[in-house]
């Protein structure tokens, strides 16, 4: 090995290759024995497309690749999800750039069932599900038409075979802010969904309902299951026999129940989580595989795990699986499906034969090849204690090459990553995007700071008034651990985040009191609140009235948390990235940052990206993204010679 320092190492994984085999999975279905998903693709354009898969055949497209440019992606939420469903071989999928609905049949052109709306894109559709009997879609529906905010119901479309041309959708449930996850029972008589309405998220207190469909199709009857002030309920589902199951916190733990005879009975009890953040819709942690098994997983202490749960018997049954991330699982007779992902493995689509717990990977987000399997640092699990006694938990990735080391005696730069959300989680599951900086000599800490999920409900809900204060105190806490354990350089600390985890390192990089990190890079970060708070849209509206205060009440609360006035305390480089059709956090927050870092002459980069919006999906965007991030800190804080290659 050579010894050159930290920083410097030359690595085989480049951003080409990071945009080049790496492609994101989402939402899974199955129909019969086909498989069915989407995947967003960086480099074409990062446009998403349904493929599917049938038993044991090779992935094939479904939606089309051609000049109509169909992309696969609901704006309900403006974060999406549950973009599509699918019945017979038929698919019904969103549109992004009108967000119609459109009918996908084998061998045919999509057409739109749905109205075009004015202005385009005003109506919008998610979280789909088939009722057969009616020939009709049950679906969320958001309606951007009038003034104001938006109006969110459950509505039905009709499918009948008589009427090809496009149908106004019909409302079945109104009068709360938000809803989700509207689910038939087997016989078609009741549905369930999910509700919840502001301030709350629906992590904070959701509701789940039961209401019985007429011989109109109307819901009537309604009446409430589980949730309130104090609850969060996740993923309402009808097993077999008509019992409805979901995800309840009201332990403090999201465990799995059931309604069983007019009763709530706990089915799996344990200090671990059965659910997630809602932030996207037809998320699933459990699914039926017979009338008498479940297929769950579960997290523990940031580790996802897969087991079977037995309706009649209870006995929880835990499956050996290499998987450390599990997501979108769906099951049927003798088998799982769902996206897993592991330290050493990016995430798959995979097929699990539960008979004989072998699985086969139908779907790769990124391939590694055996030459570059050296280079990968595997996460490592920490905790670490912060303010308060209180204890925050990240994963690792030391620096690795197989060709370098280091100097003796060299501490290595870090880069701290605060995920974003902030309710959310950072996952274990191999990224070649942070395999890009540990390979070149750089630690990455991606910290699960308190507010995170998937360590309880008073863990969560520990950023109550709190954001940018105890996420930034737990991103400082973990940086300093490592300097204190892992002897990482005190003088080469960096930052970086995207969206609230932006809002996260622009708060770090202006501290109070002492410094902690010496640059950082802030991906389409929050920096004013009060412009949030007025600005964003109708799901986050009043987010902040839980993280931060009510606005304009506490209004001096924001002024004190925004890094926009703060700018005074900011004396390290840090550099900005933005997409310009952002509709979450505006350009306008980034830009007030940058003038103001310029005005002070402090060193600060600004990369705007046309076409891109919250989240960077297009491939050139994600190469220049990292590169230049690399450059910056390459040239202000590592000291060391730069390579991309």
């Amino acid at each position: 090995m050579v010894a050159s320092p930290y920083g410097s190492w030359t690595s085989p994984i480049t951003s080409d290759l990071v945009v080049a085999e790496t492609i994101r999975l989402d939402q899974v279905a199955l129909d019969g024995d086909a498989i069915y998903w989407t995947e967003s693709q960086p480099k074409k354009q990062g446009r998403t497309f349904v493929y599917r898969a049938a038993s044991s055949g090779e992935p094939e497209a479904v939606t089309p690749d051609d000049a109509s440019a169909f992309n696969v992606r609901s704006r309900v939420h403006e974060y999406g999800g549950g973009a599509f469903v699918v019945q017979d071989g038929t698919v019904f999928f969103s549109n992004f750039a009108d967000q119609r609905l459109y009918r996908q049949d084998a061998g045919d052109a999509p057409r739109p069932i749905s109205p075009a709306a004015t202005p385009a894109s005003a109506l919008r559709y998610a979280d789909g599900v088939i009722d057969r009997q009616r020939r009709r879609l049950i679906c969320v529906h958001e309606d951007h038409t009038g003034s104001g905010h938006a109006v969110n119901a459950l509505v039905s479309l009709d499918l009948s075979a008589a009427h090809h041309q496009e149908r106004a959708p019909k409302p079945l449930v109104t009068g709360n802010d938000f809803y989700a996850t509207p689910r038939l029972s087997p016989d078609g008589a009741r549905l369930a969904w999910l509700t919840w309405n502001h301030p709350d998220m629906p992590w904070v207190a959701a509701e789940a309902w039961v209401g019985e469909i007429q011989a109109d199709g109307m819901v009537t009857k309604a009446r409430r299951i589980a949730g309130g002030p104090d609850e969060a309920v996740f993923q309402p589902q009808w097993s077999a026999d008509g019992d409805l199951w979901f995800v309840s916190d009201r332990t403090g733990w999201w465990n799995l129940y059931r309604e069983h005879d007019g009763a709530i009975e706990p089915m799996a009890p344990m200090d671990a989580e059965f659910g997630q953040a809602q932030w996207n819709f037809a998320m699933s942690t459990y699914a039926f595989e017979s009338a008498q098994r479940v297929v769950c997983c579960f997290v523990r202490d940031g580790i996802w795990r897969l087991a079977l749960l037995d309706i009649r018997t209870k006995r929880f049954e835990p499956i050996s699986l290499p998987f450390t991330s599990l997501s979108q699982l769906r099951a049927g007779p003798g088998r799982a499906v769902f996206l897993g992902g592991s330290p050493s493995e990016a995430s798959a689509l995979i097929e699990l034969d539960l008979a004989t717990g072998s699985y086969r990977v139908i779907r790769r987000s990124a391939v590694l090849s055996d030459e570059l399997r050296p280079y990968i640092s595997v996460a490592q699990p920490i905790s670490f204690p912060t303010t308060g006694g209180e204890t925050a938990h990240a994963f690792y990735y030391p620096p690795r090459s197989p060709r370098f080391s280091a100097p003796a005696g060299e501490k290595a730069p870090v880069l701290v990553k605060s995920h974003g959300g902030p309710t959310s989680s950072a996952s274990s599951t191999l990224s070649l995007a942070v395999q890009y900086w540990t390979s070149r000599g750089i630690g990455v800490l991606d910290v699960n700071y308190r507010g995170s999920t998937g360590y309880g409900r008073p863990y969560r809900l520990r950023l109550q008034r709190q954001w940018g204060i105890v996420d930034v105190e737990d991103c400082i806490a973990g940086a300093r651990h490592l300097v204190e354990t892992a002897d990482a350089d005190p003088e080469r600390l960096m930052i970086s985040g995207g969206s609230a985890g932006g809002y996260t390192t622009l708060r770090a990089l202006t501290p109070a009191n002492e410094k902690t990190f010496s640059a950082g890079a802030s991906y389409y970060g929050v920096s004013d609140l009060a412009a949030l708070a007025r600005d964003t849209h109708k799901f986050e509206s009043r987010y902040l009235d839980w993280l931060i205060g009510r606005y304009p009440l506490e209004e001096q609360t924001y002024a004190q948390r925004s890094p926009i006035h703060h700018i005074d305390r900011l004396s390290v480089p840090v550099i900005f990235f933005q997409g310009a059709e952002d509709r979450i956090v505006p350009p306008n927050q980034t830009e007030m940052m940058v003038a103001g870092l310029k005005h002070r002459g402090i060193p600060v980069g600004y990369l705007l990206f046309d076409g891109e919006q919250h989240g960077f999906r297009k491939a050139e965007t994600i190469k220049r993204a990292l590169d230049a991030e690399l450059y910056f800190y390459a040239s202000l804080v590592l000291r060391s010679g730069l390579h991309f290659q």
